[in-house]
């Protein structure tokens, strides 16, 4: 069973490229930042991680799993993205999460 502190990473990295997103597009950050600051929601099966007042992830607590929503609350299980210990294999800065390219050595 994932806690807080597990998915708190998460949160971390999508606050921290959803901000770079914004400097990179010109923005400035003081007057958006408040439509990007991530907080989680523990719920019975499911944490929520909310992207300013709005949904945005669900991630099953029981696997780590991470998910698009259809609705607030509402996990859409045809949009998933990993589980918690892939989080640095997907690019979080954009509206839906991107798959990184793998990077040829």
């Amino acid at each position: 069973m994932k806690t807080p502190t597990d998915i708190q990473p998460l949160a971390d990295l999508l606050h921290a490229e959803q901000q770079a997103r914004l400097v990179r597009d010109g923005l400035t950050l003081a007057l958006h930042a408040h439509n990007y600051a991530v907080s989680v929601k523990i719920g019975k099966k499911f944490a929520r991680v909310d992207v300013g007042g709005s949904g945005h992830l669900m991630v099953e607590l029981e696997t780590g799993a991470i998910f698009g929503i259809k609705a607030y609350g509402v996990v859409h299980r045809g949009h998933q993205y990993g589980t918690l210990d892939t989080i640095n294999d997907w690019y979080w800065g954009e509206y839906y999460p991107m798959k990184r390219k793998a990077v040829a050595a």
